[in-house]
């Protein structure tokens, strides 16, 4: 009996030995920091050694315990139970009782069972199983499990289990609180290198790019996808990255049908493909081309609303690590934050490019160049802001017709300025009809002319927005982009908006100048005539009838006999009186409107001018045709009152009158070598000869230094049909 007892002691004492040993690798491997998946190999197959098993395997339980994950397995035989594989818990089972109970489970066989891992049991040809929980700090982590063949087990098996899990779990707390730490700071290391690149104010596109390849490298996996959900339902690509090295999706748009972000869409929580192979879609199609099997995505939320998905992909059989969603949660708060600031960052450039190119177009105005640059500025602005291949104005007829008034880009030979589209009933018509903004998303299903025309022109997308003035529908802005996709720019409309508003008011005011110029023209007409009226009525009447009278008054005086010589003489006085009072009123005649003005012309009316001036006058007329009458008007009382000036305030030997009519513009230009110093606002003298110019078109620009004489130069435009 003490020979048998020894040797059991013996035996237990080598056994125990064994263990400790065995648990002492184990320790050391987590001390030297390995990784978890190695101690979790060597935990595996340690136990086998130790315990002489066929076939043991560390498991753990995920998604609320509905699912176990092989975590690491040694067997001296092939079975489906490999590292990575994931069975759900939908049968009995001893790993499904072990989680239940919280201690160690036995199933003698599997042959009647039903559930997945039954049956994978059954194929991989193991009848019996026995395990023992691993808890980690108070909670069932995993199982250690153990399958047979056919053999039994010991009786003491799920005891000497128990034993070693204990120190597997602290071994196992050790390994993961070791991994957490280093994952940490990989995570801060990959997060701090996206945030100094969202800090340097890197492009968003160069962001996300940046954050699929960090991802990607610190789950591990193959790849990882960075998508955005569109407000059409779809889908976008905004950045990836593949240890392949190629990523050729950024900016595809695709239906969510078949992938992870279609999900996470539906559900708002982390989901997974564990294969694509039978997954529906364009996208689908497109992972298989690439060579992912599976993929896992968890949600992007940014400011409280879902803005898109954090992705990572597999090419290989086995499916991505049980807790890739919680690694990739935990990454996308930061992602948010990321995102939110390059969002905020390029909301802020557009906004300075929008209030950039509105200044421009504005300043445009201010400076009262034409109509036809203005809108060219803004057609040309549109385009780059939107990227659009084409951009153009348009002004609505009255009967909701339309003519292109500017044209910038791809399609200016197409769509050039002054045609007029044909269709009544297409994409600027239904803006005329509603007054609202509008957009077509694809040509491709656009009926009639209006899609068979865009389709001619390669056109995928338009945006449109009305232009209204004083209540009224004037015309549309319509940008259009012949690149795939609906039109990339979400709030295109509200970009059109503020040119739509500057374009309006530019155009109010030039109509209100216009009118404001007609006006004016108006009243000059209107005066010049009344000038001309007066002066024919003091010609042909009160003139005639001094002339008249005077002539009365000498015959009489000849018809006088000699005796009445002091009557005579007195008759004589008579007509001198009325001789000079007849040239008083001639010269009032001849300010009021020289009746040579009409007769000869500007030259012989100029010449008048300058031999009536106090001042010697040198007098240049470049030209022998006659003008319009407002221009020759205007020039005639420019000179008289220049002249007049001269006389009055100039001190001047001598004044030089030079008129041309050159390039469609008559240029009237009065210098004097006088004292200089006129200052237009102290007298109302000059203020009335730039009433007059600008009142037809013309202007006037006044050089008067002190000391210096005055030069005088007024520009008249020769055209005056539109006036």
């Amino acid at each position: 009996m003490s020979t048998s007892a020894e040797l059991i002691d013996r035996v237990q004492v080598e056994r125990l030995a064994e263990e400790q040993a065995a648990l002492r690798r184990v320790a050391t491997l987590v001390a030297t920091g390995a990784p978890s998946s190695a101690v979790f190999a060597a935990v595996a197959h340690e136990v086998a050694r130790v315990m002489h098993l066929p076939s043991v395997a560390v498991c753990r339980y995920d998604d609320d315990g509905a699912v176990m994950t092989v975590i690491a397995a040694w067997s001296d035989h092939p079975h489906e139970f490999q590292p990575g594989t994931r069975w759900p818990l939908d049968g009995p089972s001893m790993v499904a009782q072990v989680l239940r109970t919280g201690s160690t489970a036995r199933i003698e066989d599997y042959a009647e069972l039903p559930g997945t891992l039954a049956a994978g049991a059954r194929r991989s040809g193991l009848k019996r199983t026995a395990g023992a929980p691993i808890i980690v700090d108070g909670v069932v982590w995993g199982v250690i499990a153990t399958s047979s063949p056919g053999a039994p087990f010991p009786e003491d098996l799920e005891d000497r289990l128990g034993e070693f899990t204990e120190l597997v779990a602290t071994a196992i707390a050790n390994s993961q609180a070791r991994e957490e730490l280093t994952r940490l700071a990989e995570e801060q290391a990959a997060l701090r290198r996206v945030a100094t690149l969202v800090a340097q104010g890197a492009s968003p596109a160069e962001v996300f790019a940046t954050v699929s390849a960090e991802v990607a490298r610190m789950v591990p996996s193959d790849g990882a996808a960075l998508t955005r959900f569109e407000a059409d339902d779809t889908v976008i690509a905004l950045g990836g990255w593949t240890t392949a090295g190629g990523y050729v999706y950024v900016g595809e748009r695709y239906a969510p049908e078949g992938t992870v972000s279609g999900l996470v869409f539906e559900t708002r929580r982390p989901s997974r493909i564990d294969s694509y192979a039978e997954q529906p879609g364009a996208a689908a199609a497109a992972a298989r081309a690439m060579g992912w099997r599976s993929s896992v995505g968890v949600p992007i939320t940014v400011e409280g609303r879902l803005w898109g998905v954090l992705a990572v992909v597999s090419t290989t059989d086995g499916p991505l690590p049980h807790d890739t969603e919680r690694r990739l949660a935990e990454f996308t708060e930061l992602v948010a934050t990321a995102i939110a600031n390059a969002e905020s960052r390029e909301a802020l450039t557009k906004i300075a490019e929008e209030q950039a190119a509105l200044r421009r177009v504005a300043t445009l105005i201010a400076r009262g160049v034409s109509h036809t640059e203005v809108l060219d500025a803004v057609a040309a602005e549109v385009g780059r802001l939107l990227g659009a291949e084409w951009a153009g104005v348009h002004r609505y007829d009255a009967d909701g017709g339309i003519v292109v008034l500017s044209s910038h880009g791809n399609l200016t030979t197409e769509l050039p300025v002054g045609a007029r589209p044909l269709d009544r009933g297409g994409f600027a018509a239904t803006i005329w009809r509603t007054g609202r903004s509008d957009r077509i998303e694809s040509f491709d299903d656009i009926s009639g002319y209006l899609g068979t025309r865009g389709r001619e022109l390669g056109v995928r997308s338009a945006v449109g927005a009305p232009i209204t003035l004083e209540g009224r529908l004037w015309g549309v802005i319509i940008a259009l982009w012949q690149r795939e996709g609906p039109v990339p720019v979400k709030d295109a409309e509200g970009l059109l908006v503020g040119f739509t508003e500057l374009l309006a008011s530019a155009i109010a005011n030039s109509e209100s100048r216009a009118e404001l110029d007609a006006s004016r023209a108006r009243i000059v007409a209107t005066a010049d005539a009344t000038r001309r009226r007066i002066e024919r009525d003091l010609h042909d009447g009160a003139q005639q009838q001094l002339v008249s009278l005077a002539l009365d008054v000498r015959a009489t005086q000849t018809a006088m006999p000699a005796e009445l010589g002091a009557l005579r003489s007195e008759l004589s006085d008579v007509a001198k009186g009325l001789t000079s009072v007849m040239d008083g009123l001639r010269e009032i005649a001849l300010g009021i409107h020289p009746a040579i003005l009409a007769e000869g012309g500007l030259g012989p009316a100029l010449k008048g001018l300058a031999r009536h001036s106090p001042v010697p006058v040198e007098l240049e007329v470049g030209f022998m045709t006659r003008l319009p009458e407002p221009v020759e008007v205007a020039a005639y009382y420019v000179v008289s009152e220049a002249l007049t000036n001269v006389a009055k305030y100039a001190c001047a030997s001598v004044a030089q009158v030079d008129v041309e009519a050159q390039d469609g513009v008559l240029r009237v230009a009065v210098r004097d070598d006088g004292l200089g110093g006129a200052d237009p606002s102290l007298g109302s003298g000059l203020l009335g000869l730039n009433d007059r110019a600008e009142a037809i078109g013309g202007t006037v620009s006044l050089e008067s230094p002190p000391g210096a004489g005055t030069s005088l130069l007024v520009e008249l435009p020769l055209d005056q049909r539109s006036r």
